[in-house]
């Protein structure tokens, strides 16, 4: 999948533009400043850059979007640059698709115009191979993979349950590269990174004016998995009067956006996931019980990785690489290890541990100064929650506590690299 940053100060323009490039099957990364665009740029991977010309309020010489957009040519020369600007700007617009932008649009723009355009520099495979593999060698892992194979064949929504970072994503995109419906999006919701008040605006769309700050009309993640499968993930933050909602569609696939009465219908399998116990949240009547069962038309349970010991050594080598190899003693220490983190904290502790590793070997020292400390450094906390959340900077910063650019200083401050 390609990664496009788009970078505008405008929260309207950043949304309007994720969800139509997601729809479309590429990664978005959002920045709303200079400094943002500049960290991304040289921190990440980035196939093709949309820019606005001005980042300050009150700004309109295009200034800001001419250093940015010379800076990103200084930081990588063949990056493809879109400008996205007013009409009064187009003689600046000009100026810099002569000095190599890939090309410019008039704000509004055109979303198939732009699109055409990003396809036409960009390169995109005619279809992306599947990233379908999982990797187990535990009996336990081998029977519920199994199962989710069969599962996958079946038009029935499915609910994954296991604790936090034991793969319940990994799962359920296993489940849809699986089923008929691979060809069509895959969107993912975290519903635990939205806050309440906006989850169900993010699932159904709002038209203009529907509450504050919806200054334009937007789709919702239903409408953009239309044809294709929705992940919930932690599907128990959801609110009650969206569970009510959310059981709507599941019944009649029938909803309408947040401030209108035009009802739409939509064809999506949902597939969520939870670390929560739902029968305890029903009882205390935080979940509806009519919901589960239309969530459950299949249950699959991820189980720790300290109950799939047979699964730590094979994920381990998956993680160093064939480059390195683990000594004999570090092998006993992984499988020794109770890993309350699971995957995720083994993905993580491999991945330290090879900062340490001499002639490609990962010793017993590499790993066990690890342990010594139950609480991670602030650094590593961070690390590991941008390694969760994939590294989208919203979503992270939201399980942190923290302002994107609160965020973004601490990236730079401890000098984070995203891993290849």
């Amino acid at each position: 999948m390609n990664t496009i940053l788009i970078v505008d100060d405008n929260p309207d323009i950043l949304d309007a533009l994720d969800l139509l490039l997601s729809i479309h099957n590429y990664k978005v990364i959002s920045a709303a400043t200079v400094k943002e665009a500049l960290l991304s740029v040289s921190r990440q991977k980035i196939d093709l850059v949309i820019q606005d010309m001005n980042f300050s309020e009150g700004t309109t010489s295009g200034e800001e979007g001419t250093q940015l957009f010379y800076a990103m040519k200084e930081l990588n020369p063949s990056l493809p640059i879109i400008i996205i600007t007013a009409w009064s700007q187009l003689e600046t617009a000009i100026t810099l698709i002569k000095s190599g932008a890939a090309d410019y649009l008039p704000k509004p723009w055109d979303d198939q115009k732009l699109l055409a355009t990003i396809s036409e520099h960009i390169s995109v495979a005619a279809k992306p191979v599947p990233t379908t593999a999982l990797i187990y060698q535990s009996k336990e892992m081998a029977e519920l993979i199994f199962t989710a194979t069969k599962v996958a064949a079946a038009e029935i929504n499915v609910l994954i349950t296991g604790p936090n970072g034991s793969g319940k994503e990994k799962l359920a995109d296993f489940i849809h590269q699986k089923s008929a419906r691979v060809d069509a999006p895959f969107i993912k919701v975290n519903m635990g990174a939205i806050p309440q008040e906006l989850m169900e605006a993010e699932l159904f769309g709002a038209e203009k004016g529907a509450f504050t700050g919806a200054n334009q009309a937007r789709a919702g993640r239903f409408e953009a998995a239309d044809g294709g499968t929705l992940f919930l993930d932690e599907i128990g933050n959801l609110s009650l009067s969206g569970q009510m909602k959310l059981l709507r569609v599941l019944q009649t696939g029938e909803f309408e956006r947040l401030g209108s009465n035009v009802t739409q219908k939509v064809d999506v399998r949902v597939v969520s996931a939870t670390n929560a116990n739902l029968l305890i949240d029903i009882k205390s009547g935080a979940f509806r019980e009519d919901l589960y069962y239309r969530l459950n038309g299949m249950e699959l349970s991820i189980l720790p990785l300290n109950k799939r010991k047979g699964d730590i050594l094979a994920l381990a080598k998956h993680f160093i690489g064939e480059d390195y190899q683990f000594t004999k003693e570090a092998e006993q220490f992984l499988l020794q290890h109770n890993w309350p983190g699971n995957v995720r904290e083994l993905e993580n502790t491999c991945k330290r541990a090879l900062i340490f590793a001499e002639n490609g070997l990962v010793t017993l020292t590499s790993l066990s100064g690890q342990e010594q400390s139950a609480v991670l450094s602030e650094k590593e906390h961070i690390f590991s929650v941008l390694e969760k959340h994939d590294w989208v900077i919203a979503h992270a910063a939201q399980e942190l506590g923290l302002s994107r650019q609160t965020l973004y200083r601490r990236i730079e401050k401890f000098n984070l690299i995203r891993g290849e």
